[in-house]
């Protein structure tokens, strides 16, 4: 099968378009057809070598932990799906070698749900990790209500959208953090926009002049600093991108792939609860130019490679 590998960490010029083994199916997983890949700030840290201290690396790599497609070969203890269905899925493991962007991947059930109708296979892809991500946020760490005030951090980006779109529909108000130009993005969303930057800490104070009863960082540094000044008394906090996170009192959190909180995300897609902004899209063979684009880090939404079925 043809797939993007890379054998030593790297820029992405390491990435490579290649011909790889199509993957063995194991009794507990399904051989995806993929459609569709997610490119995800992880993916660069990974090939860069940063999270060699945590997962073992097997080169070489294929990358990528997003995505959907069709299964065509369930293994056989599996149950839960069958030839021909759509899925979608966080296909992460506790190594690094057996990544999405590839024609195929070998996916286990735990990974994987039902693609939502609604969504296209380029949606589904943008939808596992980050909506995973603010999903378990939101409600397992930050456990928010309708009465709370939320601060959001980059909720213009691709975990922070869907985390305003949770939050709204938890019924808890939104104030999000964003470059100008994505202001009236973020109204259209539900949020009210806060721009970055030195005195962030006032302008989140003068629409909350009592505090915010949650925050979700999603940047670090100096936006987790400023997130302390502005929670209420009691207030939670919780960031996906700075261990300090610890010493401040508050929750790190590592997004789990999970079958039925990612299906129960697919529900709230399918019912136009939570849309997937698919930013920009490449073919597969174009990965090393999604990553650099990813890299970058002003994409509103996602960054999706596709795999054409017809070629």
């Amino acid at each position: 099968m043809k797939a993007i590998s890379y054998s030593s960490f790297g820029g992405p010029d390491v990435l490579e378009y290649t011909e790889r083994p199509e993957p063995k199916v194991g009794p507990d997983s399904v051989l995806v057809k993929v459609r569709a890949a997610a490119v995800n700030p992880v993916d660069r840290h990974a090939r860069e070598g940063n999270l060699d201290s945590l997962l073992d690396t097997v080169f070489p790599v294929v990358p990528g932990w997003d995505v959907s497609g069709a299964v065509v070969q369930p293994g056989f203890a599996v149950t839960e799906f069958a030839v021909g269905d759509e899925v979608m899925g966080y296909v992460r493991e506790d190594f690094l070698s057996r990544g999405t962007f590839a024609e195929y991947v070998a996916a286990p059930v735990r990974t994987l749900a039902r693609k939502p109708l609604r969504l296209s296979f380029e949606e589904a892809a943008g939808l596992p990790l980050a909506g995973l991500t603010a999903y378990q946020v939101l409600h397992k760490a930050l456990k928010i209500g309708s009465s709370d005030t939320v601060l959001i951090h980059a909720a213009a980006g691709g975990v922070g959208s869907i985390a305003v779109q949770l939050a709204k529909h938890a019924g808890a108000r939104v104030i999000g953090t964003a470059s100008e130009r994505n202001h009236d993005h973020l109204r259209e969303l539900g949020a009210e926009p806060v721009t970055y930057g030195e005195g962030l800490a006032d302008r989140v104070r003068a629409l909350a002049p009592d505090g915010v009863e949650a925050v979700f960082d999603t940047i670090g540094g100096d936006a987790l600093k400023a997130s302390v000044q502005v929670l209420a008394p009691e207030g939670r906090l919780a960031s996906i991108a700075d261990g300090e996170v610890l010493a401040l009192g508050g929750r790190y959190c590592w997004v789990r792939p999970d079958a039925a909180d990612l299906a129960a995300l697919g529900e709230l897609a399918q019912q136009g609860v939570v849309s997937v902004h698919v930013d920009r899209t490449f073919p597969l063979e174009q990965a090393a130019q999604a990553h650099i684009l990813s890299a970058e880090g002003h994409t509103r939404g996602k960054i999706v490679v596709t795999v054409d079925w017809d070629a």
